[in-house]
């Protein structure tokens, strides 16, 4: 392996997003360090954008910011009730944004938990929830009509399709249901995210610097698509967070807090200072990596191999 690039392989504190470990790789460059971390049901040119993105951290760093330090959420795996309160409660933001259409759970197990952590943060937090596509059309109305006494923020990609997050968000509107629509896959992965703005999908964009390309993409990205944004992580280490961020910090307006504060996933980080929300924000500062950090969290020599090749393939 080249001595200046490490393969890490860090464990959750709960499974998240299907899985319970979170590998990538991490290196430095002029201007900083850099993360690669595609997930591993990511493929072909889907991998190009996170590899834009790492580049860009390494070569060129980002654009200056505007504002000096980042409000962002607490995020709630799919818990039971109790666990899910807790964790809002110790958390110390006023947003939480709460897993929900869990595999293998029912519609009682999220409002249960989205009863919880709105009892955690009392009536001035607020609570968003997040299906990740998870819903049909149709469950995604019975779950937002209910879910919407809770006083939802917005509700984040309810239904997998494009087309179908529009005709939901216009249907919850002729029903009288007021639960915004946030797009978060359909403007990652749908290979046209600007779609999402002329079928008028959602009334909020999150964008994840990772999978769209880089901190400069995303400023390109948030001006087409004209609509108030949330910045979001991909489950990355501190070095990894700290491109979101700096996107978050870039942006010329801010209205909601930031899904940035996942440190708290993960058992460990590459740094030794870690990006961590204190009293609901997070500094606006760079990270280093700590070579005692590398060497702990260091892959297996199997896995090591297997992410050097996918990213020489990527290159290539």
């Amino acid at each position: 392996m080249n001595q200046d690039v490490y393969v890490f392989d860090i464990g959750l504190r709960t499974r998240f997003r299907g899985i319970t470990r979170r590998q990538g790789m991490v290196w430095r460059g002029p201007a900083g360090w850099a993360e690669w971390s595609p997930f591993l049901d990511y493929h072909g040119d889907e991998l190009r954008p996170w590899l834009a993105a790492a580049e860009e951290a390494a070569g060129l760093g980002f654009p200056p910011p505007v504002r000096d330090r980042i409000p962002v959420n607490c995020t709630i795996p799919a818990l039971d009730p109790e666990a899910s309160r807790a964790l809002a409660a110790e958390s110390g933001c006023a947003t939480a944004k709460i897993k929900v259409a869990e595999p293998g759970q029912t519609l009682a197990d999220d409002l249960a938990r989205v009863e919880a952590v709105r009892d955690a943060l009392g009536p001035d937090g607020a609570v968003r929830v997040d299906a990740n596509g998870g819903w049909s059309p149709d469950e995604a109305i019975v779950a937002l009509r209910e879910l919407g006494r809770f006083d939802i923020e917005y509700a984040e990609q309810p239904v997998a399709d494009v087309e179908d997050l529009a005709r939901l968000r216009r249907e919850l509107v002729r029903r009288g249901i007021s639960v915004p629509i946030a797009a978060d896959e359909s403007i990652r992965r749908s290979g046209d995210p600007e779609r999402v703005a002329e079928l008028a999908a959602a009334d909020v964009a999150v964008l994840k610097v990772q999978p769209l390309g880089g901190v400069r993409r995303c400023l390109e990205l948030a001006d087409v698509l004209g609509l108030p944004v949330v910045v979001s992580s991909a489950l990355e280490t501190s070095i990894g967070l700290a491109a979101g961020v700096a996107l978050a910090a870039a942006l010329p307006e801010l209205p909601y807090a930031c899904g940035l504060n996942t440190r708290a996933l993960l058992t460990d980080d590459l740094v030794t200072d870690s990006l961590r929300a204190v009293d609901g924000a997070i500094d606006v500062r760079t990270v280093e990596a700590d070579a005692t950090a590398l060497d702990r969290c260091a892959a297996s020599a199997e896995d090591t191999g297997r992410w050097l090749r996918r990213h020489a393939e990527t290159r290539a």
